[in-house]
């Protein structure tokens, strides 16, 4: 029997088996259309920009950085190109193996190994490094046909800092060098616009101008984007955005006038801070001994380290802004100043000077234990009075004398341009309880203010503030803020801008009080302490030495330096402003553990005095004199300072001056 198929049933499953897969087949194509959606056209942007990234690289161009210029536009801070052998350890294999075959192509020496091994241990490990610096041209081309032997090592050209008068103000430039971990570290807190303004930064300011102006000197970063070959290296230029050089900055100092000063130190310690009284300007910032800032560039290594950081001379020490020192005598005129305002005594107040000053049982000596009788206030100064001084801080009280010399800026940050200034002490009741723990030890006694009238105790202060005091006092109670930058000079424009500085004030000194005290320093130069140093100077000045004690000496014992050790001797100081009639500079400065100030302090002053007002410059017998505190006047005759080649000559000493 025939079974026949139902034909309408198989054509009506054929359809519905069609439309299925119809519908199956639409649905993958809308699928893929979907995909090719998303892909070409929502996500082309991003993919176009991955793609993009694959063949291109975006690198950073860093800035120029902008030199640093003295006042008569004497460099102090550049950079120059230079080749640089470079070494990504994250890349390299064997990294020793390595440093010793290059050392057969270029030469490196052990210390260049010790520094690369420092930075390393520094930096993140996929950095790229520096083996050796300023390769010469021949071992840029021996290095680069063996290219190919050292993947991870490659020779980059890099801006490198240098600054040509070496260590001479070494405190006042600073330095830069690699960034470190913990500024890393701050960048990272910085706005994301001044974070991608240091990308391929590798180095920063560390200390002195370099650390405080670091943005104005860095500069605007600029970006190249490069098509890049498999290996990743740059084939072709696509696009550029120049860099921006950083600022100029033009300092206050003279550098020729700084190098003087520091010969003039010679193998001493000590500070010298030199202003204009008339604007706060600083015209010398001497800290001796001092440093090459050099040494620091590309990271100094283990050998320079340790002399500089183990040396009893403590030449990375900033004296002029962080040493503190007792003032001794030269706080008199500010003593006297504050009797005047103060309404404490008058200038004709008449106080015997037996040679010392009774305090109860205590006996407060004078210098040298002389006898100078009735004294006033005039030849108190001139005279070096102590007594009249223990007294003067008896009746004064501490807290009197610290609300007097506080807005004269003891014991006070000036707002100098430079970082990491200390304040040194100007005691008082209230900073005594917060200085000390016990009960005891928080108590103010009597006697403890009696030294404070002659600079002695518990005062210590910096040669910047003592030099802010003096330019104060010179020019007629108008404190400036002391600052070392003239001008910030932009490096497309041209244009110089001032650094923001805060308002002169006017401390509101009597007038007549002020020529009181300066009439009475001016005669210290012609009767007093310093006037074998000042004989016969084309000008008129002020001044006033001081001896300052390293270690306290007992008052029944008799100061002898031949018995103490070099470092406990006292402290060489003297202050001074000049002209008198119309002051243009102001001065402090310390020779450290070298005696009576008028002996070593006194003489530099009066030649930096005559380079200033007088364009002379000392010869070679005179500043041998200086060197070894053997000089009052200048010896023979000076040399025009205006006509000297700058850098100097070395001085030809004669053979008396050898000797």
């Amino acid at each position: 029997m025939t079974e026949f198929r139902n034909v309408e049933a198989d054509l009506a499953q054929f359809r519905n088996r069609v439309v299925v897969a119809g519908l199956a087949v639409l649905v993958a194509f809308g699928l893929v259309a979907a995909r090719m959606y998303y892909l070409q056209v929502d996500q082309h942007d991003r993919l176009m920009a991955q793609a993009e990234s694959n063949r291109t690289a975006v690198l950073p161009v860093v800035p120029n950085r902008g030199e640093i210029l003295d006042r008569h536009g004497r460099v102090l801070a550049t950079s120059f190109s230079a080749y640089t052998l470079e070494i990504n350890p994250s890349r390299v294999a064997d990294l020793e193996a390595t440093i010793e075959e290059l050392g057969k192509i270029v030469e490196i020496q052990p210390r260049d190994v010790r520094r690369f091994r420092q930075l390393r241990s520094e930096s993140r490990r996929f950095d790229s490094l520096p083996l050796r610096t300023r390769l010469t041209d021949e071992e840029v081309a021996r290095f680069t046909v063996q290219r190919y032997r050292f993947p991870g090592v490659d020779v980059r050209a890099r801006l490198i800092r240098q600054y040509p008068n070496g260590d001479v103000a070494g405190h006042v430039i600073g330095y830069i060098g690699r960034i470190n971990q913990r500024e890393k570290e701050q960048i990272e807190e910085w706005p994301e616009e001044e974070q991608a303004n240091y990308r391929g930064t590798e180095h920063i300011g560390k200390l002195g101008t370099e650390q405080t102006y670091e943005k104005e000197l860095h500069g605007i970063t600029g970006f190249e984007r490069v098509e890049t070959s498999a290996g990743g290296r740059a084939v072709r230029l696509l696009a550029h955005t120049p860099a921006t050089p950083g600022s100029n900055l033009r300092l206050s100092i003279d550098i020729q006038l700084q190098k003087l000063i520091e010969d003039m130190f010679g193998e001493r310690r000590g500070a010298l801070v030199a202003l204009d009284p008339r604007n706060g300007e600083v015209l010398a910032f001497v800290s001796k001994p001092t440093f090459d800032p050099n040494l620091f560039v590309e990271g100094i290594d283990v050998e320079n380290w340790r002399a500089l950081n183990e040396s009893i001379d403590k030449p990375l020490l900033n004296r002029a802004l962080r040493g503190t020192y007792p003032p001794g005598s030269t706080y008199k005129p500010f003593m006297s100043l504050a009797a005047l305002e103060t309404g404490t005594r008058t200038a004709n107040t008449m106080v015997n000077d037996p040679g010392f000053w009774m305090f109860g049982n205590h006996r407060f000596r004078s210098y040298g234990n002389n006898a100078l009788g009735m004294v006033d206030m005039h030849r108190s100064i001139v005279k070096s009075s102590n007594t009249y001084y223990y007294s003067l801080a008896n009746e004064m009280g501490v807290d009197k004398m610290h609300d007097f010399m506080k807005p004269l800026g003891f014991g006070q940050v000036t707002g100098i341009d430079l970082r990491g200034e200390l304040r040194g002490v100007l005691p008082s009741q209230a900073w005594k309880r917060n200085a000390y723990k016990r009960a005891d030890q928080q108590r103010w006694y009597p006697g403890e203010t009696i030294s404070l009238g002659i600079g002695q105790g518990y005062n210590s202060f910096t040669m910047l503030q003592l030099a802010h005091a003096m330019t104060t006092l010179a020019g007629g109670g108008i404190r400036h803020t002391p600052r070392l930058t003239l001008g910030i000079e932009d490096a497309v424009t041209r244009e110089s801008r001032p650094p923001p500085v805060a308002p002169s004030v006017d401390l509101g000194y009597k007038p007549q009080h002020v020529q009181i005290i300066l009439k009475a320093m001016h005669a210290v130069t012609i009767e007093g302490t310093s006037a074998r140093v000042f004989a016969g100077a084309g000008y008129n000045s002020g001044g006033k030495t001081g001896t300052a004690q390293a270690v306290t000496i007992g008052q029944k014992d008799r100061y002898d330096a031949k018995k103490l050790e070099e470092h406990q001797r006292d402290h060489s100081l003297y202050i001074a402003f000049a002209p008198v009639e119309e002051p243009r500079v102001a001065l402090a400065i310390v020779v450290e553990n070298s005696g009576f100030g008028s002996a070593h302090a006194a003489p530099i002053a009066r030649r930096v005095f005559d380079y200033l007002l007088l364009d002379q410059y000392p010869n070679a017998e005179d500043l041998a004199a200086v060197q070894k505190g053997l000089a009052a006047a200048p010896i023979g005759t000076p040399l025009k300072a205006s006509s000297l080649p700058w850098p100097p000559e070395p001085p030809s000493l004669s053979p008396a001056a050898a000797h």
